[in-house]
């Protein structure tokens, strides 16, 4: 139980899981509408993480760097589906780790938490992805998967 509960009060915010997929992006619309409508804040949370792979890879490039091509898709993401001015107080987070941990984590200091049916990566033709699926059984909030 985190401080807001053991308070009586149920946190004020919203968290939407951003990967710049059209399912994250109807994910933050969807979550930008419910903000508007309960006065929530909203807060979209981009996860990022180094590759792994098995085996010998090369270096990365010296240009390489995940947190910053992360934070750039989810300005970009932000701006192409709420505009400039999105009428809701929005905050925006880039966490390094997988998203699925990282948003259970902010489910512990929200009231609701919206990702959309599948992301990057999910096979065709799948109803949900891996990171809603898990994030509906481990969250410590309500979740909205958006289809």
């Amino acid at each position: 139980m985190d401080e807001t509960e053991e308070e009586g009060q149920l946190a004020d915010r919203i968290v939407v899981g951003i990967d710049g997929s059209g399912p994250s992006k109807a994910a933050l619309a969807w979550a930008a509408r419910e903000a508007k409508l309960t006065g929530l804040r909203l807060t979209a949370v981009a996860a990022w993480s180094f590759p792994t792979s098995w085996g010998w890879t090369p270096p990365p490039l010296s240009d390489y760097d995940p947190e910053q091509d992360a934070t750039h898709m989810l300005a970009q993401t932000i701006d192409e589906v709420l505009g400039p001015d999105p009428g809701i107080e929005l905050e925006t987070m880039v966490v390094e780790g997988h998203p699925a941990q990282v948003l259970v984590h902010q489910s512990e200091s929200a009231r609701l938490v919206v990702v959309g049916s599948r992301g990057h990566g999910a096979f065709a033709g799948m109803l949900l992805g891996s990171v809603s699926e898990f994030l509906t059984a481990h969250s410590h909030c309500p979740v909205v998967v958006v289809r």
